[in-house]
């Protein structure tokens, strides 16, 4: 005689994920955003100006209005920025040693062209975690508590 096999749903682990629809994948939503798409769908797109998100994707229908970037996408394009130029200018200042002003003409422009380059796909990126995380509004269970 064999011992009964325990029932699934009894054994199954509570998390939080699996009460609130199913877990998300930050990897394809941050993916999503970095492309400037919606990061539910993949398909809407995420922005309708410069750094404005869309109030929401025109193929899904999720709502973008909960985001809250903040400064977080700003201070992301400085650390990336800074990566690039900084170690850049520091090989080319040993190697060729050229006019400051020379350097000035080439690190401030190449500085901003990549600020105005990155900005809006890491925006998007932040908004694409911040989905996949639940964050903010994007929780379904979301209470507002400030009403």
């Amino acid at each position: 005689m064999t011992a009964p096999r325990p029932d699934p749903a009894a054994t199954e682990v509570w998390t939080r994920e699996s009460a609130m629809g199913g877990k998300r994948n930050a990897w394809a939503a941050v993916r999503r955003g970095l492309f400037c798409r919606c990061p539910r769908c993949g398909e809407g797109k995420l922005f309708r100006a410069f750094l404005k998100t869309a109030d929401k994707c025109s193929e899904c229908g999720l709502d973008f209005t909960p985001h809250r970037a903040d400064d977080l996408p700003a201070y992301l394009v400085i650390v990336v920025v800074g990566h690039i130029v900084v170690p850049l200018a520091l090989m080319i200042e040993k190697e060729f040693s050229p006019p400051l002003m020379l350097q000035w003409a080439i690190y401030l422009p190449m500085t901003l062209l990549l600020a105005l380059w990155l900005i809006q796909p890491i925006k998007g990126g932040v908004v694409g975690l911040q989905w996949a995380l639940r964050m903010h509004g994007f929780d379904e269970n979301f209470v507002d508590d400030h009403v």
